[in-house]
């Protein structure tokens, strides 16, 4: 066998040996881009390969679900939704809260999440929503009637980070700024 031939293997093998580290990398970086904290969350409870699969299997699932955008009249019509469940924040935070979480339900129902199984819209949440969610599981830990007023705000501030989300907002507006500055000093002086 030649030199050359023998550098040709050589490269060849170095080739594939560098697919074979690079390629599961570049699989899980784009996981962790598209699934954000939960693909995190997953990897410490069940380890990277189990999360993987999971995480994949997940996808796949999501994707028959049907799962569509708003359109532009039922954005508007949420999005209007939204200040209602804010301004009773002052007056009833527990409430202004469960009221949160029953728009976030709504909004999937519309979206054509399984609204009815929480399990599976949960699991598809992560899939399109894997940052936000990680909030709203805190609130879903949330016990309601005994939370202080700040764990109510904080609670309500991620609703809203899932609920702009599922609408297709962007999160960090100026409105959210306005909503933690206002909902702040109104719970000052409450307590």
């Amino acid at each position: 066998m030649s030199t050359g031939a023998i550098i040709a293997i050589v490269v060849v093998i170095a080739l594939i040996a560098v697919a074979a580290v690079a390629i599961p990398q570049l699989r899980r970086a784009r996981m962790r881009r598209q699934f954000g904290a939960e693909y995190d969350r997953l990897v410490k409870e069940v380890g990277t390969k189990k999360a993987d699969a999971e995480l994949s299997a997940r996808q796949r699932r999501a994707d028959e679900l049907g799962i569509h955008p708003l359109s532009a009249e039922q954005q508007a019509s949420y999005g209007a939704d939204w200040p209602a469940v804010q301004e009773r924040f002052v007056d009833a935070p527990a409430e202004a809260v469960s009221a949160a979480d029953a728009l976030i339900w709504d909004v999937m129902r519309a979206r054509g999440y399984p609204a009815d199984d929480r399990d599976a819209s949960m699991e598809a949440l992560s899939v399109y929503h894997g940052d936000p969610l990680q909030g709203y599981r805190r609130v879903r830990e949330v016990e309601l009637d005994s939370a202080a007023t700040e764990d109510l705000r904080q609670a309500l501030i991620r609703c809203r980070a899932l609920f702009e989300d599922l609408l297709g907002e962007q999160a960090g507006t100026a409105d959210r700024r306005e909503l933690t500055a206002r909902s702040g000093a109104r719970t000052a002086g409450t307590e």
